[in-house]
């Protein structure tokens, strides 16, 4: 791929749908004992595939290490320690292939709760990722996205409960978290006043803002102070994703029958797209052609997405294009690209 000086990344989360043999996790039940070791062999072939198609910033599976805090499950508590050289190889790996890495823990990470037990089993989920990042020798930029949480009928205590269990976070996962501005519940705006707060570092995502802005914030007037709540750490990152527009079918109760029925449902503009709508993508960029952020896309067709926007940005916005390390000559490459892995994904 052409080079620019530091070119801006893209990057996908966790599936990678252009391979059907690549896996991101050891996704067996704990029955069958699965392993952080496992998953790691895991990463190790899927790094081939991100080098193959110069992919340079992926978010890896919140269950890469499987049961590792299941309270119940005391067999599987120890297996990041177990792994640790297996993480420094990774780390290794990664930074000889420039891949920036990260994690989003899953909905069950509440730092917010009402519910103590429930935050006790959050900060140790976040715990456990922090410390494989730090295994694996990562920099600033490896970080912990994670949402505000839940409003619980009073948003305002919701926002005060976060900045009070932030103080009791240990370090490691401090120096690892960024706040995200959700689609639902906490705004932009939200998460400005926690960061102002506890100094948290911000993720700026592009549809939530659409979906949740109350207080009807521009789009620059969002992403400056988060950018700029990394304080030079790092490059900043954002999140960017299309809303799914197709109509969709559900299963609808007869009122009359009492049976299940199929119907079609309009969409629901918090779903995200299978792909990237690259004009957009194009606009908003442009919006941002003076401020420097790596971008994780959030579209269903993760990896094959991301490949797609790339192709377009260089027909139809080559000074964006740019930016990512793209230049006209790259169009033929990134076609024949495009194609044998939409051929290999029809075939699986």
């Amino acid at each position: 791929m052409a080079e620019t000086a530091c070119p801006l990344r893209l990057g996908f989360p966790v599936k990678v749908l252009g391979d059907p043999e690549v896996k991101s996790n050891d996704s067996r039940r704990w029955k069958n004992n699965p392993h952080l070791r496992v998953s790691l062999r895991y990463l190790n072939g899927l790094f081939d595939y991100l080098q193959k198609h110069q992919i340079t910033m992926y978010r890896m599976s919140s269950d890469l290490a499987p049961y590792c805090t299941h309270p119940d499950l005391p067999q599987f508590h120890k297996m990041v320690q177990e792994c640790d050289s297996e993480l420094v190889l990774l780390g290794e790996r990664a930074r000889r292939q420039d891949v920036r890495l990260s994690f989003h823990p899953s909905q069950f990470i509440v730092l917010n709760s009402e519910n103590p037990e429930l935050v006790r089993k959050s900060i140790w989920d976040l715990e456990s990722q922090a410390e494989m990042l730090d295994r694996m020798g990562t920099g600033q930029e490896a970080v912990l996205v994670v949402h505000v949480g839940g409003t619980y009928g009073d948003r305002r205590a919701g926002l005060e409960r976060w900045v009070r269990t932030w103080e009791r976070l240990p370090e490691p996962v401090r120096r690892r978290l960024v706040l995200e501005n959700d689609d639902l519940r906490f705004s932009a705006s939200d998460v400005i006043w926690i960061h102002q707060r506890t100094g948290v570092r911000m993720v700026f995502d592009y549809q939530h803002l659409w979906c949740f802005n109350p207080e009807g914030m521009s789009v620059r007037d969002a992403i400056e102070p988060m950018l700029r709540s990394w304080n030079g750490s790092a490059r900043p990152k954002i999140h960017f994703s299309s809303p799914r527009t197709e109509m969709r079918e559900a299963k609808r109760k007869n009122r009359k029958t009492g049976k299940q029925e199929v119907r079609p449902v309009a969409p629901i503009w918090t779903g995200h797209a299978d792909f990237i709508n690259p004009f957009e993508f194009c606009t908003f960029m442009r919006t941002c052609a003076d401020l420097e952020f790596d971008v994780m896309l959030e579209a269903k067709s993760k990896d094959l997405a991301l490949i797609r926007l790339r192709r377009d940005l260089v027909r139809y916005a080559p000074d964006v294009a740019q930016r990512f390390g793209l230049r006209a000559d790259d169009s033929a490459r990134l076609e024949t690209e495009e194609k044998e892995l939409m051929d290999s994904e029809k075939a699986a």
